[in-house]
């Protein structure tokens, strides 16, 4: 099965918001498995930005009048497009970013989840809540939900469609227009996602994607939007965020995280085993969520380190566009770069390499072999930080307790997994985590992939969250709006304020003998 063709990148590139595009420098985007020229793609400019939120703006409030059922009507045969389109989406995947068919259909199952979860629920997160008055039968107080207006996203190269598009549903839903800046690495995946939105029924001028640097394009959105959703690195995310705070515009982020594996005894090593290539090693370890860290409790660490190492020494990577490759290539060669030095590093400060190791131009470019460490010093770099690749260490523990507290010695907070002997232990362990997301018998797939529980980091690895009610809400303003009946707080006529004043006290504190009160 070969990339996609020179049309389908034409057809693309005529769906960005930059105008008179061929006067317009470009960027040559790549075929990560060979290196090849695939497309350029013009580059845009703040005043580009600047013209996509105009035109944002008059579509926005169309929009917003619309009935949020009507809303969600594109958005359901959005979730069909792209499950009808999986293959032509799972080829662009992989040719801009050079993950395996599995990782690619993430992607795509992860979008459809999300399009049918908030087009299922969107109108009843923002339908108008009633809640007790503050005075009952003499005043009604309700909740209205206001979309913020214009919503700005930033989105990564490691899950190019999925990032930026499964946020913006979210924003859309709730009335407010898009602006996305697609990573310069992949902005054809943003735009095939964004292709298929139109086609469902959304108004173009509705959600607008601007391809560009992040200091020109990016700083643009930050400047001239009324909330971002950034999904990246914790230093950037820092920047943004001080932006953000300048202007006092809302901000999210899901951030970088080093994120940890508990084993305990009693768990079944061979099922742990094949779980571990999964959290570690899908889409190559380029994944906010993927296992960095493995804590294993003494008496089972050889034993587990064995059947982990042959199983990963057993992966098979490969440069194909088709299922069957558990693992792909990395995207660039800064990536590559990072890897080779974490685990050079780590080998100089005395690791022992169990499996992997080695970048393999044999196969593509940018391939690095799936890598597992032992005996990792505490100032070896792959420790603490975050490398964001194919590279995991073995820890082996005296008991669950030092797990948890080496697990816990981090800044980082975004996803975590744990085994052991049964559910209820691996819940009591999980429970003790600092971590957004806990998987137990399992490593990030089942917190990440339900939509309606909150996703998201603590500490540096993030602010605000995505799916559930949260993933939705915090694209609007909450509005309060209170009503006074029968009579107002001024008294009934003809009583004397002072007597009212006397009234008042008692009236109050009777109130706690009434339900909700």
């Amino acid at each position: 099965m070969p990339a996609p063709s020179a049309a389908t990148f034409s057809r693309l590139a005529e769906l960005s918001a930059i105008t008179d595009v061929a006067a317009r420098p470009t960027k040559s985007i790549t075929e990560v498995f060979t290196g090849k020229e695939l497309a350029t793609i013009p580059v845009g400019t703040a005043e580009d930005v600047l013209a996509a939120i105009a035109r944002a703006r008059v579509a926005q409030k169309a929009w917003a009048r619309r009935p949020v059922a009507e809303r969600a009507e594109i958005f359901h045969r959005y979730r069909d497009l792209v499950l009808a389109h999986r293959d032509e989406l799972m080829d662009m995947a992989q040719a801009e970013t050079g993950k395996s068919r599995a990782a690619a259909q993430e992607e795509v199952l992860d979008i459809a989840m999300t399009s049918r979860h908030y087009a299922r629920t969107a109108a009843k997160l923002l339908a108008p809540k009633r809640v007790t008055g503050m005075l009952p039968v003499l005043t009604k107080t309700t909740v209205h939900y206001q979309p913020k207006g214009i919503v700005g996203v930033i989105s990564p190269w490691n899950y190019p469609m999925t990032l930026a598009v499964s946020d913006a549903i979210a924003a859309l839903l709730a009335g407010n227009a898009v602006v996305l800046k697609p990573d310069s690495q992949t902005p054809y995946c943003a735009l095939a996602v964004v292709e298929l939105l139109y086609k469902a029924g959304l108004p173009r001028d509705l959600f607008a994607v601007v391809p560009g640097p992040g200091s020109v394009v990016g700083t643009a959105i930050v400047e001239n939007t009324e909330y971002v959703m950034f999904t990246g690195s914790t230093a950037t995310g820092q920047t943004l965020a001080e932006q953000a705070g300048r202007r006092l515009i809302g901000f999210s982020a899901e951030l970088g995280g080093k994120n940890a594996m508990i084993v305990a005894r009693g768990a079944n090593l061979r099922e742990v085993s094949d779980a571990a290539v999964r959290a570690c090693f899908s889409n190559s370890g380029q994944l906010c969520i993927s296992i960095e860290r493995i804590y294993v409790e003494q008496s089972i660490a050889d034993e587990f380190t064995g059947k982990f190492g042959q199983r990963v020494r057993d992966m098979t990577l490969g440069a194909g566009y088709e299922f069957g490759i558990e693992m792909g290539s990395l995207i660039s060669e800064d990536q590559v770069k990072t890897v080779s030095a974490h685990v050079d590093d780590a080998k100089v400060k005395g690791a022992t390499v169990i499996a992997g190791g080695n970048a393999r131009p044999d196969i593509g470019p940018l391939f690095f072999e799936p890598t597992v460490l032992t005996n990792v010093s505490d100032d070896a770099e792959c420790a603490a930080n975050e490398t964001f690749g194919p590279l995991v260490s073995i820890y082996p523990v005296s008991d669950v307790e030092e797990a948890i507290a080496k697990a816990n010695d981090t800044e980082y907070g975004l996803n975590a997994s744990v085994w052991a002997k049964t559910k209820a232990q691996g819940e009591a362990i999980a429970a003790r985590l600092h971590s957004g997301t806990v998987n137990v018998d399992e490593g990030y797939a089942p917190a990440w992939g339900t939509t309606g529980a909150p996703m998201g980091g603590m500490g540096v690895s993030g602010v605000g969250r995505r799916h559930g009610a949260d993933g939705l809400l915090k694209y609007t303003e909450s509005q309060t709006i209170a009503t006074t009946r029968l009579l107002n707080l001024g008294g009934p006529r003809g009583l004397s304020p002072k007597l009212w004043a006397k009234i008042m006290p008692p009236f109050v504190k009777a109130l706690k003998y009434l339900p909700g009160r």
